[in-house]
């Protein structure tokens, strides 16, 4: 007879335990741990499964909205999370996951990640901090040293100093972003004779004073979506980002942004920010910094470098010159958790000079009183964890050499990726690797032969075919679960600007081989192959031969 199933009973001794008195050795927990800490790459390719399981089925796991009232042992729950969670997650640290801003991590991230965890700092005071919020600062003063290179005595004058902050820590990209607008804001409209500032009275009585009917931030149309959202959140309206034209090459076109500035000044809107992007989140291109750094200082705007990606870059002594005119941005954004090689999620803001972040100062008599080193005061959020102390290890475990290689690897990787996809008669590269993100589609050879000549009509006939096949390669290969590269939609000069499916492919895990990249070029072509895709590939070779034998008389009589 089977022994009866021991269950687990809420006490105060049951809590105390909890709290204190670690798993058994031979406990699902614990093996667990064993096991990551043995191997984690091993871990990861045996518990999470490759083949895409679809969202509706995995939802039926987590069903339930009543909290449980009878408590679990923790080895269940360890459980339930390998079967239910680890099984149905995403292999962001695979090698062959070459479609989004996330890679494998160096190893010592885990272990340095439970000294974090267990003493659960709060960074938003040195209350709850201590040493924490030294680091916090030592790591803002590293970076900001690496954007604008000032000297030692800078750093020793600033760094610790109560008053003045180099930056913000803040939970990634996005809140970074709106950080640095919320100075800009704030800066835009300062107290003035009888006028208290912006941060006291409000954007409509800032207007109001100053005389202007609204204000702008500019950016280029391939800014990051949370510029949209920090306009809309900072209350001038998702209208208020102005999205300037991209030249062949997805860099701002800087004569149509002086010309929006000029263009924004004649109806009495204030341009407020003008933003560069160092690092496309879809195509990795960098903007002509230096250049709008000119213009930023013409219209008074407040000048932001979104390097969330690309800011690593400045490691390398090869390919820094690419981000020239980052050091003269008032403020520029990283994130950690993307070229930082930390985990999900930490970016930050640094400000060039160290009294920008006091325009968004905030006290209070129990927490983050005047005077006080606190760093909470000058951050958007208020909690927050010590993820400061993983780039800190970061940047000295792997140290500037480190990263160089990382970062050289990466771009060295994409640019052969590119000459890979090139050589290849199947596909075709929509957009060359200024760093180490780049775009292609699957394209044959009639194909491209047809659009070198197509006119505007036969050229959208035959793109809409191939957008219907390059969806189905990438959506079918993600689901085969072997390898991943991501799509997104770019709208090429040469085919009339029309909107053309590719492949997006990030390039920085530096595990990832060149075997890998043949292979996944190998397993996409075979994907055409497809019974299911075999309809749209005659379309396209009807469409091809067409629009050749209308440009070809020779072909027509045939």
């Amino acid at each position: 007879m089977a022994g009866k199933k021991k269950s687990a009973h809420a006490s105060i001794e049951a809590m105390y335990r909890v709290f204190t008195v670690p798993e058994a050795p031979d406990s699902t927990l614990s093996r667990v741990d064993q096991d990551i800490s043995r191997n984690l790459a091993g871990f990861l390719q045996e518990h999470i499964v490759a083949v895409e399981r679809d969202l509706s089925e995995v939802e039926k796991n987590f069903a339930e909205s009543a909290v449980p009232e009878k408590p679990i042992f923790v080895s269940e729950q360890a459980q339930f999370l390998l079967d239910k969670l680890v099984a149905n997650s995403v292999h962001t640290a695979s090698p062959s996951f070459i479609g989004h801003m996330t890679s494998a991590l160096p190893y010592f991230m885990l272990p340095l990640s439970k000294i974090m965890i267990a003493l659960n700092q709060n960074l938003v005071k040195t209350e709850t901090s201590k040493a924490f919020t030294p680091m916090e600062r030592q790591v803002l003063g590293m970076i900001h040293r690496l954007v604008y290179q000032e000297d030692g005595a800078f750093y020793r004058k600033w760094m610790h100093d109560p008053s003045h902050a180099l930056g913000a820590m803040c939970s990634g990209g996005t809140v970074a972003n709106l950080t640095a607008l919320w100075v800009a804001r704030n800066h835009a409209f300062p107290a003035e004779g009888s006028f208290r500032g912006l941060h006291q009275e409000g954007l409509f009585r800032a207007l109001k004073y100053y005389g202007h009917e609204g204000a702008a931030i500019l950016v280029s149309r391939r800014g990051h979506y949370s510029l949209r959202k920090a306009a809309d959140v900072l209350g001038l309206g998702r209208d208020s980002l102005v999205a300037v034209d991209t030249d062949n090459d997805n860099r701002i076109d800087t004569d149509a942004l002086r010309d929006k500035c000029l263009q924004l000044q004649k109806q009495k809107i204030k341009v407020m920010a003008i933003c560069g992007i160092a690092g496309t989140t879809e195509t990795g291109n960098i903007d002509p910094l230096d250049a709008m750094a000119d213009i930023a200082r013409e219209f008074g705007a407040h000048f932001h470098v979104d390097a969330a990606w690309g800011g690593p870059t400045l490691f390398s002594r090869e390919h820094k010159h690419l981000m020239k005119g980052i050091e003269k941005a008032d403020s520029v954004t990283f994130d950690a958790h993307k070229q930082l090689y930390v985990p999900m999620g930490v970016g930050l803001v640094v400000f060039r000079d160290p009294a920008l972040a006091s325009a968004v100062e905030h006290h209070a008599q129990y927490i983050i009183r005047k005077g006080s080193r606190d760093l909470g005061s000058t951050t958007l959020e208020g909690s927050r964890p010590g993820m400061a102390m993983l780039i800190h290890s970061g940047l000295k475990i792997l140290a500037r050499e480190g990263y160089e290689i990382l970062i050289d690897q990466g771009i060295d990787k994409a640019q052969s990726f590119a000459e890979m996809i090139e050589n290849h008669p199947e596909f075709e590269l929509i957009t060359r690797p200024e760093l180490n993100i780049l775009t292609y589609r699957y394209c044959p050879d009639l194909a491209r032969q047809a659009l070198a000549v197509a006119n505007p009509l036969q050229a959208e006939r035959l793109n809409t075919a191939l957008n219907r096949i390059t969806k189905f390669i990438q959506k079918t290969q993600r689901e085969h679960g072997k390898a991943f590269v991501s799509r997104t939609r770019l709208e090429p000069a040469c085919y009339h600007h029309f909107p053309c499916i590719v492949f997006r492919v990030v390039l920085a895990n530096p595990l990832t081989t060149a075997d890998i990249l043949r292979d996944i070029l190998s397993e996409q072509q075979q994907l055409a192959k497809e019974e299911d895709i075999r309809d749209e590939i005659e379309i396209l070779h009807q469409h091809a031969r067409i629009t050749l034998a209308e440009h070809n008389p020779k072909a027509r009589q045939a």
